[in-house]
């Protein structure tokens, strides 16, 4: 299997953890016979840092031409005082709707103690 990943390693401490996953996809691919080849966009603080706009579209551009993106977390304390439209997260939003992702779902397990205070409906609530 070839797969081409764009990385986007975010800010703050993602980068680590970014430059951790790639080593474990780097593991697979050599246990498993697979070639994965990274492509490098920018977006969020870095990419404001770097361009001064949280996702450029030629970085956008990479995402969309990739198989799959491995991001990490983006934004932090240094980007917290810039306007609405050049905040990190504005480049997360960009990105998804530029992917057509229009969903950030995530697996969750309701504990019974907690279930009245769950912003899901009950209907939901109800089905675990």
């Amino acid at each position: 299997m070839n797969k081409n990943i764009a990385l986007i390693y975010g800010d703050c401490s993602s980068p680590e953890i970014v430059t951790q996953a790639v080593r474990v996809l780097d593991k697979i691919a050599a246990k498993h016979g697979h070639t994965f080849t990274y492509t490098r966009a920018y977006m969020g603080g870095e990419a404001i840092d770097k361009f001064g706009d949280p996702l450029p579209a030629a970085e956008l551009e990479k995402c969309k031409q990739s198989d799959s993106v491995l991001l990490g977390a983006i934004g932090g304390p240094k980007w917290e005082g810039m306007p609405g439209d050049h905040r990190p997260e504005k480049g997360l939003l960009r990105l998804r709707a530029g992917m057509g992702l229009y969903a950030n779902n995530r697996p969750a397990k309701i504990w019974p103690q907690l279930a009245d205070a769950s912003p899901l409906k009950k209907s939901i609530v109800d089905q675990g």
